[in-house]
């Protein structure tokens, strides 16, 4: 044990210091010997590319085969598997295979009319009518009601409720929510049954974010309807024999560690081609070994292993870009508890420039490339790739320019460095920049250390805050508290499938960690969710005009954009990349060999 923990320290050092020459070396991301750098959709595409979006697997299907799924994870899932309570990205993995959303969606995430309802909407945008289809049942074999689909807004939305969906903003622009949840109400008002399997939805202002954040989960009322509110995330029902109408049903589950599924014969697509799927807890470390063993079928597979599975012969690795990216945040004010807004109010960062030559500095491309094997590449943007319509390439992202960055130092007054070479402010006081930093994970402390030398090579001096990268619950502490001791810190958004960033970024945002506001971002903002925005070129204009705001005032900087990769046995057919998110889920997947093959 002791030797592989010395080369895996070792393997540490090589890489930083692999890292750290790049950087000061100026081995560049961006132009280098007067040649045009990639775009970042081009290097998308081109990291990407390297993994199809679907299985290639044309073998005729076995009948009632099984296959196993490994979820990736170093601890027990907390198995809390319902919707409206759940909270851990396992638990989510848990439910895809039995409980789904009643709409499909396209490629930009927005509902359509092909799942297990359809919807139509109002002249006016305010009113939405969900038609549930005839043939859709619990695994019970229930029928799926309007009833269901009004119960789950009636959990989220009452006061005893315990989860965290209900501080989504188009849950509470709900009409007749806020009553509800007062307890001036017993029910919602502008949710109206008007048969067993429709009801309609009306809001108090139109907002295009309807048609990709929507809440679009049933519970089973007949089911769950007994239990009290305030106890159904810790009842029974929830955690040891929870129903839905997804493609499979639970037939055991031993908690934290592993769930057998058996086909849902009732679902309304039709019998699904695999008989049983079991998912079994799989740590990181070992995920490699039991997908060339064939102990695993279908596993998310983990980035710092992606070199070592080059060349494996039995499993085959999909992907696309994931919806989330990188950044870095500056702490430019604090979170007004009473106005329940941000304000903007630390005067050391004020300066764009300040903050744009801190972007600059950066060399985002070395760090995809070395540490993380090319399946992160430069973030350019506020909104990733993996929303194509609204993504802009062309919003003048900071690349790699650490001249450019020097010269905008020099223009903001940091000129005169001391005996060390570290520039001082422009009133030639120390100037110290503290930087918080999370740990975990063999990239962490690299990555921070990179960082450091990077803004070190333009004559900034940043440290660690504490002098130590910081734990998990710590770290989030220090970030929503806004612990004096951040000035700037690194973190990462999942952004949902919702592209509006106004929950990331507006005045009223408690998540708006960088506490920037301004007279612009809010009618920007505004603008993107406004009722002229369901005109989609009309929204694009903005979200174009907010990308390009937002890389010039550089509140936060987008330093990565990701992939996301499964490893597959190559006797699995008919899986995509996007099978987590796709109502259909895992319908169309079968196996067309008895067992897996092996390395």
């Amino acid at each position: 044990m002791k030797k592989k923990h010395l080369f895996k320290f070792f393997s540490l050092l090589v890489v930083l210091g692999l890292l750290l020459s790049a950087c000061s070396s100026n081995s560049s991301g961006g132009k280098k010997d007067g040649k045009k750098s990639t775009t970042s959709t081009e290097k998308a595409k081109e990291d990407i590319g390297q993994f199809p979006m679907e299985v290639k697997n044309d073998n005729k299907v076995v009948e009632d085969g099984t296959l196993n799924y490994g979820l990736v994870y170093d601890t027990p899932f907390e198995g809390t598997l319902n919707y409206a309570f759940y909270q851990g990205d396992e638990d989510a993995k848990v439910l895809q295979f039995f409980d789904i959303p009643l709409f499909t969606i396209n490629e930009d995430y927005e509902m359509t009319n092909d799942g297990p309802a359809t919807y139509e909407l109002s002249k006016d945008h305010k009113t939405i009518t969900v038609k549930i289809k005839d043939n859709v049942n619990w695994s019970d074999g229930k029928p799926v009601t309007a009833e269901d689909y009004e119960y789950s807004f009636l959990v989220i939305g009452n006061k005893d409720y315990t989860g965290v969906r209900y501080g989504d903003a188009l849950m509470q622009s709900i009409v007749g929510m806020k009553e509800y949840h007062a307890g001036k109400a017993k029910r919602i008002s502008g949710i109206k049954i008007i048969d067993d399997k429709t009801l309609s939805i009306t809001f108090e202002k139109a907002n295009p974010a309807l048609l990709t954040g929507l809440w679009s989960y049933a519970m089973p009322k007949h089911y769950l309807g007994d239990v009290p509110i305030k106890d159904l995330a810790k009842s029974d029902k929830i955690h040891k024999k929870p129903i839905g109408f997804g493609p499979f049903k639970i037939k055991k589950i031993v908690p934290g560690e592993s769930v057998e599924f058996e086909r849902n014969d009732d679902f309304y697509a039709g019998k699904p081609k695999l008989k049983s799927i079991v998912l079994k807890v799989v740590n990181p470390k070992v995920i490699l070994q039991a997908m060339k063993k064939g102990e695993v079928d279908v596993a998310e597979f983990p980035t710092d292993q992606y070199a070592a599975a080059k060349g494996s012969k039995n499993f085959q690795l999909i992907g696309k870009i994931d919806l989330a990216y990188n950044y870095i945040g500056f702490k430019l004010g604090h979170w007004d508890a009473k106005k329940g807004e941000n304000v903007m109010d630390n005067p050391k960062f004020q300066d764009k420039r300040l903050r744009q030559a801190m972007a600059y500095a950066l060399d985002n491309k070395t760090v995809g490339e070395k540490l993380y094997h090319g399946l992160r590449f430069p973030a350019t943007s506020l909104i990733p790739p993996s929303f194509p319509s609204w993504y802009d390439e062309n919003a003048n992202g900071a690349t790699y320019d650490p001249e450019k960055a020097k010269k905008l130092l020099d223009e903001a007054g940091y000129k005169d460095v001391d005996k060390d070479g570290l520039r001082e402010d422009p009133k030639g006081k120390k100037f110290k920049i503290n930087f918080l930093s999370m740990s975990g994970g063999d990239i962490a402390e690299p990555l921070a250390k990179f960082y450091i030398q990077c803004w070190k090579d333009v004559g900034l001096d940043v440290q660690l805050v504490d002098g130590r990268l910081a734990e998990f619950n710590s770290f989030y502490k220090m970030v929503q508290e806004d612990n004096p001791k951040v000035d700037v810190f690194a973190a990462a958004w999942g952004t949902g499938t919702d592209v509006d960033p106004y929950g990331l970024y507006g005045r009223d945002a408690n998540f708006n960690y960088s506490r920037f506001v301004s007279e612009k971002n809010d009618q920007l903002l505004a603008d993107g969710h406004s009722e002229q925005a369901f005109d989609h070129n009309y929204r694009k204009k903005v979200y174009d005009e907010w990308q390009a705001y937002m890389n010039d005032e550089m509140p936060v900087i987008p330093t990565l954009f990701r992939s996301i990769i499964y490893s597959v046995n190559n006797r699995v057919t008919g899986l995509n990349a996007d099978h987590e998110i796709d109502a259909l889920g895992w319908f169309n997947v079968g196996v067309t060999s008895e067992t897996p093959e092996v390395n």
